[in-house]
C-alpha cells in the first residue's frame, strides 16, 4: 500500500500555503510499502513499518494543518485562522519534537519549530501568558522538553515565564491544586497533572528544590483528591458552589498526566508507591476507557486529544518506568492494538487523515485534534521499535 503517491507529494510541496513542506516532504518521505499483507485479513498477518507509518502521520499533519504565514498549526484542515488554539500547538511542539528526536535531531525539524513557538506568541497577543491555566500547563511541558532535546534557551525562557504565571493559580482552597482559569472557579486535573510533569521535570534539569516541592504538593493534591482507589482519576472540583463538588468525569487525557507525574517523580525519588500509582492508573484506563482493547473515541473539538496524551505518557512508562515484565508486555500490546487498528481501519488514504474514533477512517475532513492523537499514537510506536520493544 503506497502512503503518499507522487501526485499527492508534488501537491504538497508545491503548495505555497505550507512553509518548510518541501523540505519536510523530504524529511518525511515514507518508503513505499510502510504495510505489507503476510495473507489473511487479521492484523496479526501485517507487519508494520512504524518508523515509516510516524514519518507518513508527520507529513499528513503538516500538509493539511500548518499555516505558514500565522506559523502555528490551524484547527481545520487548509484553514488560516488561530481561533485561540493555543493547547493544540503546545502538542504540535511536542510531536514535532519526537520527530526531531526521531530523525536525529533533523534541522529542518527545529526550524519548524523556532517558527511555532514565534508563531503562538504572535497569534496570542504577542505573549505566552494565556487565560487557562491547563493551556499554560501544556506549553510549559512541550517547551521544556523541546529545550532538553535541542539545548535552545529560548524554549527555557518560555517555560519560565509561564511557570511563573502558573503558580498563581495555587492556593489553600480543597487543600492546593490549581485552578483550571484565571475566573478560579474549578480545581482542575487538567492544570495540575502537566504543570506537576513540568515541575518533576524541571527539577530533573536545574535540580532546584523548590521546583520539586511544587512537583510533590502538586501529586500530593492530585493524590488526596483526584486519584481514587480503583485508580480512576477525577476531573476537578467545582470551588464555585457551596459545599465544592467533585467533578467525576473520567478522561483518558488526566489518566495520562497524573501517571506521568507519579512516573517522573518515581525517577527522582525511587518511592516504589508512585510506581504502583502509575500502574493502578494505568490499568484502571486500560479497564474502563477501552472498547475491545481500543481507546474510546474523541472528538473533533478538544477531546480529539485527549487518547494521543493518554498514549503518551503511557509510553513513557513502558520505557522509563522500571515495570514488571508482565506489565510491560500488556501496555506494550495494547498500543500495538490500538496503532494497528487505527493505521488498518481508522485512517484516509492517501491523505493521511485520522478521525476520533480509531476503529472507522473519518473520510475527507477531521480536525487538529483528532489528528495529533493519532500521530503522537504512531510516533510512540516508533520509539517502542527504536527502543527494540515492538518489530
Amino acid at each position: 500500500m503506497a502512503i503518499f503517491p507522487r501526485s499527492f507529494i508534488h501537491k504538497a510541496v508545491f503548495a505555497a500555503s505550507f512553509l518548510l513542506l518541501g523540505s519536510l516532504t523530504s524529511c518525511f518521505k515514507a518508503p513505499d510499502d510502510p504495510m505489507t499483507n503476510t495473507g489473511g485479513n487479521s492484523n496479526n498477518n501485517r507487519t508494520y513499518n512504524w518508523t515509516a507509518i510516524a514519518d507518513s502521520a508527520q507529513l499528513g499533519l503538516n500538509s493539511h494543518y500548518w499555516y505558514a504565514s500565522g506559523k502555528f498549526f490551524t484547527m481545520q484542515m487548509g484553514g488560516a485562522a488561530f481561533n485561540s488554539n493555543y493547547w493544540p500547538n503546545a502538542h504540535a511542539l511536542d510531536v514535532l519534537t519526537d520527530a526531531y528526536l526521531r530523525k536525529d535531531k533533523d534541522a529542518t525539524i527545529k526550524q519548524q519549530m523556532d517558527a511555532l513557538i514565534e508563531g503562538v506568541k504572535a497569534a496570542n497577543g504577542n505573549s505566552y501568558i494565556n487565560y487557562y491555566y491547563d493551556d499554560m500547563s501544556w506549553m510549559m511541558v512541550a517547551s521544556l522538553r523541546a529545550y532538553v532535546a535541542t539545548g535552545d534557551e529560548r524554549f527555557k525562557s518560555v517555560a519560565d515565564v509561564l511557570w511563573t504565571d502558573v503558580k498563581g493559580g495555587w492556593d489553600n482552597v480543597t487543600g492546593g491544586g490549581l485552578y483550571w482559569r484565571k475566573d478560579r472557579a474549578n480545581k482542575s486535573t487538567p492544570a495540575s497533572g502537566p504543570a506537576c510533569v513540568f515541575a518533576a521535570r524541571l527539577y530533573q534539569v536545574t535540580k532546584n528544590a523548590d521546583d520539586l516541592a511544587w512537583a510533590t504538593k502538586l501529586y500530593n493534591w492530585l493524590r488526596t483528591n483526584m486519584i481514587q482507589s480503583n485508580g480512576d482519576v477525577w476531573d476537578g472540583i467545582n470551588t464555585s458552589v457551596t459545599p465544592y463538588e467533585p467533578d467525576t468525569r473520567l478522561f483518558t487525557y488526566n489518566y495520562g498526566t497524573v501517571l506521568g507525574s507519579a512516573l517522573e517523580l518515581y525517577k527522582i525519588t525511587n518511592d516504589i508507591s508512585y510506581q504502583s500509582d502509575a500502574i493502578l492508573i494505568a490499568d484502571a484506563a486500560l479497564a474502563r476507557l477501552t472498547r475491545e482493547n481500543v481507546l474510546v473515541n474523541g472528538d473533533t473539538g478538544d477531546g480529539g486529544l485527549f487518547n494521543g496524551i493518554f498514549v503518551r505518557y503511557l509510553t513513557r512508562l513502558i520505557i522509563e518506568g522500571d515495570l514488571p515484565s508482565t506489565k510491560r508486555t500488556n501496555y506494550i500490546n495494547f498500543l500495538k492494538i490500538n496503532a494497528q487498528t487505527l493505521w488498518s481501519k481508522g485512517t484516509t488514504m492517501p491523505d493521511i487523515l485520522f478521525g476520533p474514533d480509531w476503529k472507522v477512517a473519518p473520510g475527507l475532513t477531521t480536525s487538529l485534534t483528532p489528528q495529533l492523537s493519532g500521530v503522537m499514537l504512531m510516533e510512540a510506536m516508533a520509539e517502542l521499535k527504536k527502543q527494540s520493544l515492538v518489530n
